[in-house]
């Protein structure tokens, strides 16, 4: 992404996380990551989001999704060379809908846009402010703001996102700042 769109995304999650009430620090404002995944398509493919603490054994953030933006199929897998078990995360919705997509009995009918052909779970959770969902590492899934955009809180064990299994191999999950 070229730096003039990192900080209009960052400048927008501001305002959303406003909206939820979410205080952050000045230099939380000022790291707020922008994620495009590589696909440079933001507003479709990405993510923004505050890591407040990162540790061997723990992990917090907040995230943003802009209305309908979604966060890409991927999993947690163990990383054995660092005795890592893979990644057990819970997701907070503090404001908004979230369409969450794990594996398991696929919905009827999908209530997210299907972004392109690298999507294959399709077990439907609604979440709304103030639900939340917990996944287990090595769980396929993605995640899907409503209409409104959303805020959510994630709380997990360590969190290695560099190394992040995607379904799309063209991703590339450590941002590019043109």
């Amino acid at each position: 992404m070229k730096a003039k769109d990192i900080e209009k995304a960052k400048k927008e999650a501001l305002m959303m996380y406003e909206k939820a009430h979410i205080v952050l620090t000045d230099d939380e404002k000022e790291n707020i990551e922008i994620a495009d995944f590589g696909l440079n398509d933001f507003y479709n493919t990405g993510l923004s989001l505050v890591t407040y603490v990162n540790t061997k054994n723990c992990c917090a953030k907040e995230m943003v999704l802009h209305p309908y933006q979604t966060c890409p199929e991927h999993k947690h897998a163990p990383i054995k060379e660092i005795n890592y078990n893979g990644k057990e995360e819970t997701f907070r919705v503090r404001y908004g809908k979230v369409y969450l997509y794990v594996e398991g009995k696929p919905a009827e009918k999908v209530s997210g846009r299907i972004v392109d052909k690298h999507y294959t779970v399709f077990h439907e959770i609604e979440l709304n402010a103030g639900q939340q969902y917990t996944l287990y590492p090595d769980t396929w899934h993605w995640f899907q703001a409503g209409k409104d955009g959303a805020v959510i809180s994630e709380f997990s064990t360590a969190s290695y996102d560099e190394c992040d299994y995607f379904r799309n191999p063209d991703i590339e999950r450590i941002p590019t700042i043109e």
